[in-house]
Formats: C-alpha cells, structure tokens, sequence
C-alpha cells in the first residue's frame, strides 16, 4: 500500500521534528528515528516520521484519560473499586476498635446489560448517575460509595453500633426503595430494580479489604440466583459450585449447532452522503430458557473452550446467506464486516476456506470485510496470521483494524496486514463532541490514518452530536446506536428500506426500527 502523504521524504522529517520538539519530548526523537532506521532501514524511518506526532498526542492524552479514570468514574464520578478496599483495609485494621461495625454491600441493577442493550449507553448512563444520586441522598456522611462496574455499586456502612442481620436486611432494603423511582426517558418512565449482597467482617475469615469485597459479591451472586430485588447476606457455608468451564462450553457448543448462536447487523453509513455503506455482523445468543444472552457472557468462553473456529464458521455462513439474499430482494448492501478471531487467523487453510464459501455463495471477495482485533497485529509474530490477512487481501477482501486506539500496532505491521480502513475505539468516541482530549485524539488517528492512506470508521456513536464531530474530524464512516442497534437478520429488510426512503425525503438518518 503507498504512502499517500502529498509529502517529500525530507519535508516529513522535518515536519516530525517541528512536531515533537516540546521540553519534555525532545530528547525521545533521535532515539526513535535511530532504533526505527536501524530495525528496518529508510522504509522504517519514514514510518516513525509519519507516525511520531500521532504517536505523542496519543501518549499524553490517554495518560491524562487514565489518570483521570483511575481516580473517577467516567460517568458517575465515583471512586472505584480500589477506594473501597483500602478504606475497608484501614477501617479493619487490628488496632481499629470498630472492627464488628463495618459492613460491605454491593448494590447491583438488575439485568443491567440488557438494559444497555435495549435502551442505548446514554439510557444507562442516565440510569448509574440517577442510582449514584439517590444512594448518596440515602447515606450518612461518613458512609462510602463507589462504582465497581457498570451498574454495580460498593458501600461500606460504618455504623456506630454493633448491627444484626435483620438491621442490615432492613437497609438494604430502604437503598433499593431509594432507586426504586422511575427515571424519564425519552418521554417515557422506565422502571428498574437491584439485587444486594453484604458481608459483616466477623463473618469473613481473612481479615482485609479484598476478602471481605469479595464476600459480598459472593452473597451479590446468591441474590441474583433468587430472582429481581433479591437480598442476601454473605455466610461461610456460601460456597456454591459454579459450573464447570467444560459444561459451559459444552452448552454453547450445542447453541452453535442448534442455531441458537447467530449474527445480529449493525449498520455502517458514509459521514459524506449518509449513505449505507454495509454491515457488521455480530455474534448474538437467544438462550430458549434465558432469553437474550449479553456477548460478554459466553464470547470469553468460547475463545477459552476452542470454539472459536466453529463460532466463526456460523457467523461467516450467515453473513454470506445474509448478502446473497439481499442481492436476491434488490437491495443495496455493499458489504458485512466479520470478525476473526486469532485463533482462526492462526489456521493456515482459513483463507482458503474463505474463499471456497465466497465461490459457493457466489460472492465477490470485496462484498466481505475482514476484522483484525489491533492486539492481533500489534502483538502477532505469526506468519500464519500474516499471510491469511495477505491472502485475503489480496483475494480482495477489505481489512478493517478493529478496536484500534487500545493495542499498540506500529505502523509497519499496519502495512504487512494490508489494513485498509481504521476503526477507532468507542473510548474514543465516547462524548468527542463535548471533550477536547476525545477530539484531539480521534484528530490525532485522523490525521495518521490519511498519512497512511488508510479510511477511518467510527464505532459506538451514540449521539447526532459524536456523529456530527466525527464528520468535522474527517472520520469518513460511523456505526453505533444513533445510526441503529444490531439486529436480526428479519429486520435489516426493513431498515434498509427505510434508510433509503429517508434520505430521498429528508436527508436525516432512521433511528432503530423495532
């Protein structure tokens, strides 16, 4: 892939140099251009001049990001969960003579990610602030608050008498009444509900912070086995077996050949004219009992049970089904992006399997888009991986870079993959239109990416508002829930039909169907 930078060799040293020459950074540029000729001569050297400006912006800005993360919440502002262990480690602390009055609770919106799921992040995030609100208005002053994750919220209750059980039942249950109200949104009242575990030190047999946190998940996890606005507190004997990784694996297995495992679509539209430009497919599961299963619940799983290669034979087969019969109803779709696993890409016949479903199908290669996780190229030494990506390309598949802002891919082994088009992280993404550090550093991918040639999609855009900077920014493709959220296969007929008719009519996009 040329280098499209309008520039001469000579003008884009210099032109690094002026970029990076602040009292602080100075001293790292004739290192990196030595070390960059040394390992691989010009071609590598005129690589670090494209990339060192990019390379710093990218460095201070996301060190000041997890400065401020590790102190705060992003979205509630809270502390996280390191707070709450060491205030639970001071507050036990042999000499500390409240040892019996501290107390650890864990409050935990029910069913949280389907909730994201179905209402968006900024739903959600409506929800974490609104819970953190009130939980503070429910506390003392001298009670802590934090956030452990998305949804979940960690107390430690100081009391200034010895408290029982039923004391400790009857709070919980005033903390759930607290969030109990509804929260407006979008004109609508949605009502939501929390499970609670607490664990009491003088149950806890290793005296620290971490034990008895996790002690109070241990209860957290009894109460969502008991169903919405559960209660439970922490007791040795709360040692339950979880399942085995192998009955797990073999439960999704049987998913994978039952259909139950299938992919959703997701939009993808050009910033220029509105546009589709394709499709993502991603790996949803319908549990026949449990209903819709989050990703995170059963895709870690399947990469650690070896079912990688199978998931993506069914996600490949579907796409191309998928493809061919839009072709067969009329309608427009360039094409559908499908993640591959390393574990596929490290099979040296997967892009000849590739090739022989696209011949099946009778599909043109450039109809597929191949998704390389940046990990993948940053941390791969693997010619296996490298050449299915080359082959693939050269077949004429486009190749997206996935995720990328949170690897560490060099610009040489964008290059020996082939990568056409950057898909910058949803971290980033996430509220550019109201951040600075956000905007500089999707300008700073931005401006590497057309260095390199390369096209740039944006992913998670929530809002008109990060789809409009995006736009600003030169991002040439967006994807996220402002556009629409994954679907079913069964309603992509009808979005796409709609897309169009709107930007016929009124040149602004559909929201979500369904």
């Amino acid at each position: 892939m040329a280098l499209k930078t309008g520039m001469s060799k000579n003008r884009l040293l210099k032109s690094a140099r002026r970029a990076v020459l602040t009292p602080h950074l100075a001293a790292l540029l004739p290192a990196i251009m030595l070390i960059s000729f040394w390992l691989g001569g010009e071609e590598a050297l005129l690589g670090a001049a494209i990339a060192l400006p990019t390379l710093i912006a990218l460095i201070g800005l996301t060190t000041r990001r997890a400065a401020r993360r590790d102190r705060r919440d992003s979205v509630s502002g809270l502390p996280g969960r390191g707070s709450l262990i060491r205030h639970l480690d001071t507050c036990m602390d042999p000499a500390n003579e409240d040892l019996e009055q501290q107390v650890c609770l864990i409050l935990a919106i029910d069913d949280f990610d389907t909730l994201e799921a179905q209402y968006g992040r900024e739903a959600s995030e409506r929800i974490e602030r609104s819970c953190a609100d009130r939980l503070k208005a429910a506390m003392r002053e001298e009670d802590v608050l934090v956030q452990i994750a998305p949804g979940t919220f960690g107390l430690a209750i100081n009391k200034t008498r010895r408290v029982d059980l039923e004391t400790m039942i009857q709070l919980s249950a005033r903390l759930q009444e607290a969030i109990s109200e509804p929260v407006a949104l979008e004109g609508t009242k949605l009502l939501f509900t929390a499970s609670v575990g607490f664990a009491l030190p003088n149950r806890v047999d290793d005296q620290t912070g971490e034990a008895l946190l996790g002690a109070a998940e241990s209860a957290l996890n009894e109460a969502h086995k008991s169903g919405p606005n559960s209660i439970r507190a922490f007791s040795r004997g709360m040692r339950p077996r979880p399942a085995l990784p192998s009955e797990i694996a073999l439960e999704i297995s049987n998913a994978l050949e039952n259909g139950e495992i299938r992919p959703w679509f997701q939009p993808q539209i050009s910033t220029d004219t509105g546009e589709l430009t394709g499709f993502e497919a991603l790996a949803r599961w319908h549990h026949p009992t449990k209903g819709m299963i989050a990703p995170g619940a059963f895709l870690p799983t399947i990469e650690r049970g070896g079912l990688s290669e199978r998931l993506g034979e069914v996600i490949l087969f579907h796409a191309l089904t998928a493809i061919r019969e839009w072709d067969r109803a009329g309608l427009s779709v360039p094409n559908v992006a499908v993640n591959f696993s390393p574990a596929e890409l490290q099979n040296p016949k997967l892009h000849e399997k590739i090739k022989w479903e696209l011949d099946r199908f009778d599909i043109a290669p450039n109809r597929l888009t191949v998704e390389v996780l940046e990990d993948v190229v940053a941390q791969s030494e693997d010619d296996v991986t490298c050449r299915n990506v080359a082959a693939l390309s050269q077949m004429g598949c486009t190749i997206d870079l996935d995720d990328f802002g949170t690897g560490h891919a060099s610009i040489g082994n964008i290059r020996r993959f082939k990568v056409n088009r950057i898909k910058i992280d949803r971290s980033f993404v996430t509220h550019v239109d109201t951040d600075r550090d956000q905007q500089n550093m999707v300008a700073a991918i931005q401006s590497m990416a057309e260095r390199l040639g390369l096209e740039t999609l944006g992913e998670g855009v929530e809002s008109e508002g990060e789809h409009s900077m995006l736009a600003q920014l030169g991002c040439g493709h967006v994807q996220g829930y402002s556009i629409a959220k994954p679907m079913p296969f069964e309603k992509t007929t009808q979005w796409i039909a709609a897309h169009a008719e709107s930007l016929q009519q009124t040149e602004v996009f559909p929201r979500q169907i369904g």
